[in-house]
């Protein structure tokens, strides 16, 4: 597997789903679009993230990664498959390689993401239900899910601590009563890079977490608006969750810094009663 680091992280894919805009991407932005059309067509693309402090990362090989088969994914990707139940969302699907995997295993999914292009790599590959969508506009005319994926580090979709508790209150409202929330992020302590440990000390200092990250995707001429990208340690998503009706129920690790959750629906009053032992607990703390 092919990995880049950007803000102290490992990607194993840039966002394609851009969770702030809630607009079309015209030709120009869909740098994400373009790149996967090319790498579909020709095999080869090089895609850069580029971070607000300067930063570039450029990767030859990443893009591959959008369009593998399951058998070469990560092992904690892999693993992620079994507790995937019902009707399935995945969100900022990209090139569709987990939702053209769970649509072969039988599953009713439907995908979906900003980028137009995208959106076509996944039909010319054969997904049979994406549409473009943002994360924010998710809403009860889709139905009901019992499974929401953000794989590939998409729990940075939610941006920040605020809006992730906002948008997972939103999840909730159009899932089933026993859904889950299968929710790729990365750890953004786990570095010495100076310069990642500088920005996140700079991001401190103006009130934003660690790992909330600016950043653009680039592809030759191509370039998304800038947007705010959130990574989590297991302990800051603990925090998230609590008073949103979800809960964590595990974590599956893999050899580095990125980690999946398994996220569980529960009852308001679960969720009620949770938050006030929360709370109670960081008082005396």
């Amino acid at each position: 597997m092919n990995k880049f680091p950007i803000g102290g992280v490992v990607f194993v894919r840039v966002l394609a789903s851009y969770g702030q805009m809630v607009m079309m991407l015209s030709d120009r932005q869909d740098a994400y679009g373009h790149l996967v059309l090319d790498y579909l067509k020709k095999g080869r693309g090089q895609e850069i993230v580029e971070r607000e402090d300067g930063l570039l990362d450029p990767s030859r090989t990443l893009p591959g990664y959008y369009l593998t088969e399951f058998r070469s994914w990560a092992a904690h990707e892999r693993k992620a498959m079994r507790f995937v139940k019902g009707r399935v969302l995945d969100i900022g699907c990209g090139a569709g390689r987990v939702a053209l995997y769970l649509q072969k295993k039988g599953f009713d999914v439907s995908g979906i993401d900003v980028s137009p292009l995208a959106v076509k790599v996944c039909e010319l590959r054969g997904l049979k239900k994406v549409r473009v969508l943002s994360i924010s506009d998710i809403g009860v005319k889709l139905g009901k899910f019992d499974t929401l994926l953000m794989f590939g580090n998409n729990f940075g979709l939610f941006g920040s601590f605020s809006r992730a508790k906002w948008l997972l209150r939103r999840l909730y409202e159009v899932t089933s009563d026993d859904a889950r929330i299968i929710a790729e992020s990365t750890d953004p302590y786990k570095t010495r890079d100076p310069a990642h440990l500088a920005y996140q000390k700079l991001n401190r200092s103006k009130g934003r977490m660690s790992g909330q990250i600016r950043i653009r995707v680039r592809y030759r001429t191509y370039m998304t608006p800038w947007f705010d990208y959130l990574l989590v340690s297991k302990r800051e998503m603990r925090r998230i969750i609590v008073g949103t009706g979800w809960r964590i129920e595990r974590f599956l690790d893999s050899a580095g810094s990125q980690y999946i959750a398994v996220i569980r629906k529960r009852s308001l009053k679960q969720d009620s009663s949770e938050t006030s032992s929360y709370r109670r607990v960081n008082t005396q703390h």
